[in-house]
């Protein structure tokens, strides 16, 4: 057990001792995988603590060591050395106990905890020497991380100020796993989730969109626990992270899963279809070129009902992929986008489309700034399966660009700003120069476009425009850019070949 007398530990004081443990790492890893190191030791640390509690509890309640230890005392299973007290003995080749230590957790709870501590290269010692892991385990024994000391939400609170900690240090990887926390806040209102819905995030990161519903539920004072909540993520060490975030924030019964959305969702139904759910968040990788079209084209799911997006930019596949994964009577979704998912031509006919299902309810474009490192100006899409009769055949388009701060380089959302456009988007009324009500007919004539600034008079949304058609002319030349060298290499082939015959 630990030795560490038992101390109320207050934010400040956790996020000290948290950022400490990434410090002692500088150096020897880049900023951009403290993560993977940081997060299991931490999580590592709170299950012995909270073992430790829950014995402590049962012997006091029953005087007795051996029923204290009893399974049915206890959250989760703690094998023989894999104690956090085992690993402070361990003086050589601590890396591979260690390793050992969660491996063997993970094995002891397979329903809640197989792959939870994800890949980090433990015994590796050119990167991780024993005096490190040493110093990092001592560095975390200073407190015990026992629910009574850190109450699940405080805990879950530090572990979210680590993640933007890491997001501001490794630069533009940060996207992957860390989104704007303010507007995630946003989106969630936006969608009211209720008690006992589910909730998904098909790129969940580190699962921050899925805590945030929690949250809010619990905020309202309404039962949280029995949100069902689904995320999946490609990036395995991301995803593990997923899954320690959701514990540390007290739910446990989770389900994230690691693997490529679009090419092997994991969520399926009885029939081998898509799952579908009450409430989808999702802040889908911008226009990625790498992903798997051919598939896509005689996709199994019937995702792609719009069309075949471009090679070039993968969000109409993520559009369609969520569309299909709504509930077909409380569905409704907070997609987060670049603003040319709105106007590009070539997804004008899958835009089409789109509109005249009637699942647009509101488009809110935001100011520049709120994607990591990016001065990308930003679109969230409302979408709802069954809107209420009075907006149905509607849109409400809303331009938010200017409400948003900036401080440190950090652009985000204050509350007077997320109140602003919470009640535009309630009251679904024109409000002038920021909110217009557009029929489909009217979006027809304007050529189906969704650009914000089309709807909303008296707004120049010229960053809008700007932005995107820059981003666009620099692509298009260095597609055009390619093809030139190609075709320069094949007449310089076909000339070689011509010379030697």
């Amino acid at each position: 057990m630990t030795t560490t007398s038992p101390k109320r530990i207050t934010q400040r004081d956790l996020e000290s001792y948290l950022w400490g443990a990434a410090v002692l790492l500088r150096g020897l890893i880049d900023a951009g995988d403290y993560k993977q190191y940081i997060f299991p030791l931490v999580f590592l640390k709170r299950l012995s603590d909270v073992y430790d509690e829950e014995h402590a509890a049962a012997l006091e309640e029953y005087g007795d060591e051996e029923f204290a230890d009893l399974p049915e005392n206890h959250r989760f299973a703690i094998p023989d050395g894999a104690h956090w007290a085992d690993l402070r003995k361990v003086t050589s080749n601590v890396g591979t106990a260690l390793k050992a230590a969660m491996r063997a957790i993970e094995s002891a709870n397979p329903d809640t905890l197989p792959g939870v501590f994800g890949d980090g290269e433990w015994t590796n010692k050119d990167l991780l020497p024993d005096a490190t892991l040493s110093d990092l385990i001592e560095h975390f024994s200073t407190k015990t991380l026992s629910v009574a000391n850190l109450p699940e939400d405080e805990l879950g609170q530090g572990y979210e100020y680590l993640i933007k900690k890491f997001a501001d240090d490794s630069g533009h990887t940060a996207q992957e796993f860390y989104t704007n926390r303010t507007l995630v806040h946003l989106m969630t209102l936006m969608l009211e989730p209720q008690p006992g819905e589910s909730v998904y995030d098909p790129t969940c990161g580190t699962g921050g969109m899925l805590i945030s519903t929690a949250a809010e539920v619990k905020r309202q004072g309404k039962e949280w626990r029995n949100l069902r909540l689904y995320g999946q993520e490609l990036n395995y060490g991301t995803s593990a992270i997923a899954r320690m975030n959701l514990f540390l924030h007290g739910v446990t019964d989770s389900r994230i899963a690691h693997g490529d959305t679009l090419t092997k969702p994991a969520f399926l139904n009885a029939r081998g279809g898509l799952q579908t759910f009450d409430v989808v968040l999702a802040n889908p990788p911008y226009s990625i070129k790498a992903w798997n079209r051919d598939a896509f084209a005689k996709d199994p799911y019937g995702r792609n009902m719009w069309g075949l997006p471009p090679q070039g930019r993968a969000d109409y596949a993520f559009f369609q992929h969520i569309v299909k994964s709504l509930d077909p009577i409380t569905g409704r979704s907070a997609i987060l986008f670049p603003h040319g998912v709105l106007f590009r031509r070539d997804e004008a006919a899958m835009r089409e489309r789109l509109v005249k299902s009637d699942l647009v309810e509101c488009v809110l474009g935001l100011g520049e700034g709120l994607f990591y490192n990016s001065p990308m100006p930003a679109v969230v899409i409302i979408l709802r399966t069954r809107k209420p009769a009075e907006r149905q055949g509607k849109v409400l388009f809303i331009n938010a660009l200017n409400e948003v701060s900036r401080e440190q380089g950090q652009a985000f959302l204050r509350e007077t700003h997320q109140q602003r456009i919470l009640d535009a988007y309630r009251s679904f009324t024109d409000i002038k120069q920021f909110a217009t009500v557009a029929t489909p007919d009217e979006i027809a004539a304007k050529g189906f476009s969704l650009a914000i600034a089309t709807y909303v008079g008296g707004v120049v949304d010229s960053g809008e425009e700007e932005q995107i058609d820059l981003a666009e002319a620099l692509a298009a030349w260095r597609t055009a850019a390619q093809s030139s060298d190609t075709a320069v290499a094949d007449v310089l082939s076909l000339m070689r070949t011509e010379a030697s015959a």
